[in-house]
């Protein structure tokens, strides 16, 4: 949850050209003398994305504040950045794609600053100490970027046919602000979106506040629960809302391209009893309201399942709609410590997909499991998934379908009681937290005394190949 500033005893005086340097000394905090603050990292070293994120700092809140206009896909914004220094801090990094920085503050204090590449460098007026809480504030406008992945995919900023569209995974979110950018420094956020007046601006979360004035208006949207920066969204165009409830009066709130609008509707119609399934099956529901975002089919080349409301290029179908909103509980709430850990993500909503078959007359998951295992595609098996081979085959089938077989040898290890014991437990103890595969394996191995594991995690979670028996 975002924390208050909280000024920290008067430093001593620090000579600006030190500061600017980055071998700014903090003041006296309880013992009277300097503390020499060291920069934080540029990257968390994740294994597929070393880049990504920033050492020395953990974000509690981005209050973000944008300005759009499709015609000129201008971009003008100011990101209020509440952290929390992990040391002493002379200077840290945000991660921030393209666009122009105009100007920093820390704590509203003119700050220095530099670009390399991803890597905004920040350089306080004085030092930061350790547990000392900051409010960063970058300003910046420009053309926002559309990244490519490692896999060809595109993300970031993409111009839709009314609009746009921001989407994250893995890390286009810099492209429109900047962040802490790695899926294990989860905050808060508050986002207003200021748009020609006629289009709307949809976005993670609740929509707390619409107004218009000047032709322009603006729609500022509130998610209080911790989110990943990768699951932060704004689609800018022209939507139809629909606002209903489902379990326990959660507020379904969904937003349809009009040229999606019968297909749409009836997706949107699923969503309540999509949830109250997975309710069944998960846990209870994560965040404060649900509901999906439905864009044309060319406005993106995939499906993300955006905290809160998904987002779908075209009207989902019912297993599409079920694996993405099953990511609610595992990815959203639930969040991978890094990138090699994206099967406990979409190694859960594809086995979700087989368990709601199974449910509703298809195919039972053991028959789902036998046709992959006998098939011919010898995809499935190009690498482990817990070991994707690199960042470019992270979205590949061993993470998708080998993942969810992980799971059905766990479910056959220790029956259905366990199991479901098992996949509920694990959503609630890293509810709203981010947990690794080893956590997960120690999990299991706790949760089920007297069961030995070695076998499927040797052959199925970290083996190369196909396993000799099913």
């Amino acid at each position: 949850m975002s924390r208050p500033t909280r000024r920290l005893p008067a430093r001593l005086a620090v000579v600006l050209a030190l500061a600017l340097t980055g071998t700014a000394c903090g003041g006296s905090r309880g013992g009277g003398g300097v503390v020499h603050g060291t920069p934080g990292s540029a990257g968390v070293h994740d294994p597929y994305f070393p880049k990504a994120g920033n050492g020395g700092y953990d974000v509690s809140h981005y209050a973000l504040t944008l300005d759009y206009t499709p015609d000129t896909r201008r971009l003008t914004g100011r990101a209020v950045i509440t952290a929390r220094a992990t040391q002493d801090l002379s200077a840290f990094d945000l991660d921030l794609a393209g666009l122009h920085v105009d100007s920093v503050t820390v704590e509203g204090q003119k700050a220095a600053f530099s670009r390399a590449g991803q890597e905004l460098t920040v350089r306080p007026h004085d030092a930061l100490a350790k547990g000392e809480t900051y409010r960063t504030t970058v300003r910046y406008s420009g053309t926002p970027r559309t990244l490519t992945d490692p896999d060809g995919s595109e993300e970031g900023w993409l111009p839709t046919a009314d609009g746009a569209v921001g989407l994250g995974e893995p890390v286009g979110s810099m492209a429109w602000f900047p962040c802490d950018n790695h899926p294990s420094d989860k905050a808060t956020y508050d986002l207003t979106v200021t748009v020609p007046e006629g289009l709307q601006a949809v976005s993670n979360g609740e929509l707390t506040e619409q107004h218009t004035a000047h032709g322009r208006t603006a729609y500022t949207w509130h998610t209080p629960q911790p989110m990943a920066s990768y699951l932060a969204t704004v689609d800018i165009g022209h939507f139809t809302i629909t606002r209903t409830t489902g379990p326990h009066g959660l507020p379904i709130v969904s937003a349809v391209d009009p040229t999606e609008a019968e297909a749409g509707k009836k997706a949107v119609a699923k969503i309540a009893d999509v949830i109250g399934w997975e309710e069944y099956n998960f846990g209870p529901f994560p965040f404060s309201s649900t509901g999906a975002i439905i864009d044309r089919p060319h406005d993106s080349g995939f499906a993300l399942e955006t905290q809160n409301r998904p987002f779908f290029h075209g009207a989902p179908d019912t297993a599409h709609l079920v694996h993405e909103l099953a990511h609610e509980w595992y990815g959203d709430s639930v969040t991978p410590k890094s990138w090699r850990d994206m099967w406990l993500n979409e190694g859960f909503a594809t086995y979700a997909e087989w368990l709601y078959d199974e449910d509703h007359g298809g195919d039972t998951a053991q028959q789902i499991f036998m046709d992959y295992y006998k098939g011919d595609d010898e995809s499935i098996w190009a690498f482990p998934p817990a070991k994707p081979s690199s960042a470019a085959h992270i979205s590949d089938s061993p993470v998708y379908e080998r993942g969810a077989m992980v799971l059905h040898k766990i479910r056959q290890k220790v029956g259905d009681d366990t199991f479901y014991d098992i996949i509920q437990g694990w959503a609630a103890a890293h509810r709203h937290g981010t947990a690794s595969t080893a956590d997960f394996t120690a999990y299991v191995e706790k949760a089920a005394p007297g069961k030995d594991f070695k076998e499927i995690w040797k052959d199925w979670l970290y083996g190369d190949g196909k396993p000799d028996h099913p």
